[in-house]
């Protein structure tokens, strides 16, 4: 098993289910069944997690800061019970007509990371369902895995070869187990 010196997360579509629309509220956030087990396994081998998310329903005002501030400290909570080394969510607000470099696939979020806890990017993973996700990860020469959970599928169909993810997996389930072999 590869220890990384951090796992990058999307939240949306790959540990929680993403229905369409926005998330607005806690009651509408639901963490798939095997999230947590999943990655108590990773902690346990020594890994910690940072959790990257494009959050635009909050330009776009379709959520109120104060949700999803109530999400993600739930999503603390629930990795704090279970021993699971959750560094911090890294959350960007801007719309996708006016996106800075922090917006996936630009790498500010990944960026702050590094200054933070003094990653070296290249042995890191990024795990997510969606183009931005593989792309942001290619961008730093991270390994990737695409789940086919979320838009997972669906981003499998518009892949180029420079995002072609180090791994292709049915959920973050079997990610754990193909890392873990």
């Amino acid at each position: 098993m590869k220890i990384y010196d951090c796992i990058f997360l999307d939240r949306d579509g790959t540990i929680n289910s993403d229905p369409k629309g926005y998330i607005n509220s806690l009651q509408n956030f639901n963490l798939y069944d095997f999230t947590i087990p999943a990655l108590k396994r990773l902690s346990d081998l020594g890994n910690k997690f940072c959790i990257v998310t494009n959050q635009s329903g909050i330009s776009r005002g379709l959520i109120k800061e104060e949700n999803l501030n109530f999400i993600h400290d739930f999503i603390y909570r629930i990795f704090k019970q279970h021993e699971i080394k959750l560094l911090k969510i890294y959350t960007c607000f801007d719309h996708p007509d006016n996106a800075t470099d922090r917006r996936k696939p630009g790498i500010g979020m990944f960026l702050e990371a590094k200054r933070d806890y003094g990653f070296d990017l290249k042995k890191c993973l990024m795990i997510g369902d969606s183009y931005a996700d593989m792309k942001a990860g290619s961008l730093q020469g991270m390994d990737t895995m695409l789940v086919l959970t979320g838009h997972g599928q669906e981003t499998l169909g518009i892949l180029g070869k420079k995002e072609t993810p180090t791994y292709i997996v049915k959920d973050l389930n079997d990610g754990v187990e193909k890392l873990c072999l």
